[in-house]
């Protein structure tokens, strides 16, 4: 199992359209995330800022995530929530949500 942090920033204009998208998930998308072994799955807001946290269980990431990508139900899911976020300054070329580095852990 490996745990990821990432952050993006939130669109003020569309924050509230944000949350309530994730009140309310479609559960295609819930199904597809667990298909990609990706489980115990959050986010979190602050000041203007998204972070989430997971933890991949699976032994293949990038072709977890590309067949993620590549899902219809997904590409559509993303089309309602890409417009609510955009990329930290920090954020490698081509880099959507930005990858963070763990410096603690504790079980």
């Amino acid at each position: 199992m490996k745990r990821y942090g990432q952050i993006i920033k939130v669109k003020p204009e569309y924050l509230e359209k944000y949350k309530a998208l994730h009140a309310n998930p479609w559960p295609q998308i819930n199904e597809k995330i667990k298909e990609c072994k990706i489980q115990n799955y959050s986010i979190y807001y602050r000041d203007g800022f998204l972070f989430s946290y997971f933890e991949y269980v699976g032994d293949n990431f990038e072709e977890d995530m590309k067949r993620m990508a590549e899902d219809e139900w997904t590409r559509s899911w993303w089309k309602e929530t890409d417009p609510c976020q955009e990329p930290v300054a920090s954020a490698k070329e081509g880099e959507w949500w930005a990858g963070m580095e763990e410096v603690y852990h504790l079980d």
